[in-house]
């Protein structure tokens, strides 16, 4: 067996010095590398907390937008009988910010006559009792009109007459039956606002109408 000098020795040492410092170094690259693609891989984990989180808040907006829309889509498929209270013939004019409702004066009055019929009184009472639940302390003008025919067998002087008396008679009904006079006028129209035609038989009772004008703005 050869002798191994001290120069041998100390060269051997030097080389595997090297090896174990460059094994060291290469095992520090690759923690370093594997460090950084798992910070990598926490962050893109938290990125898609937060997308799925701003997806969810996203999903409930967009559900909530739309429970708001049908809504009022079913808001807007609701007759105007049934956003108003009243019963029977009812417009809405929101430029006005009005609510009409429309009696025939067939229903109310015989021809000629401005005393209410008491078999149909019924209707002004139902109108009364939504003008207190639901309105009270709006202005409501009660207008009559008439067709064009003019007035031959009955005390009245002419249709203003014949009309503002008949609207006079309801305002006194709903008063007494509650409403405040001071939120409730009579107006007589005549034949001044036909809304058909005075040339048929329908076109005449349809202007022959007492109208329940609430104004909502008031």
């Amino acid at each position: 067996m050869q002798t191994i000098n001290a120069k041998s020795v100390a060269l051997m040492l030097c080389l595997a010095a090297v090896v174990f410092t460059a094994g060291c170094t290469n095992w520090e690259k690759k923690y370093k590398a594997l460090d950084v693609e798992h910070q990598n891989t926490v962050g893109l984990l938290e990125y898609e907390r937060q997308q799925k989180g701003q997806l969810a808040d996203q999903v409930s907006q967009s559900r909530l937008t739309i429970e708001e829309l049908q809504r009022q889509i079913a808001e807007q498929q609701k007759t105007p009988q049934q956003v108003t209270g009243f019963e029977g013939d009812v417009r809405l004019d929101t430029q006005a910010g009005t609510i009409t409702v429309t009696l025939e004066n067939a229903i109310l009055f015989s021809p000629g006559k401005a005393e209410l019929k008491k078999a149909t009184v019924n209707e002004l009472d139902h109108i009364e009792s939504v003008l207190q639940e639901r309105y009270a302390g709006k202005l409501v003008d009660v207008v009559g009109h008439t067709d064009s025919d003019p007035i031959q067998k009955s005390k009245w002087k002419d249709n203003w007459e014949l009309s503002a008396q008949r609207a006079l008679t309801v305002v006194r009904y709903l008063t007494k039956r509650g409403i405040p006079e001071d939120r409730i006028r009579a107006v007589g129209r005549g034949a001044s606002e036909p809304i058909a035609s005075n040339t048929t038989a329908s076109g005449k009772r349809r202007n022959r109408r007492v109208e329940i004008v609430v104004h909502m703005r008031s």
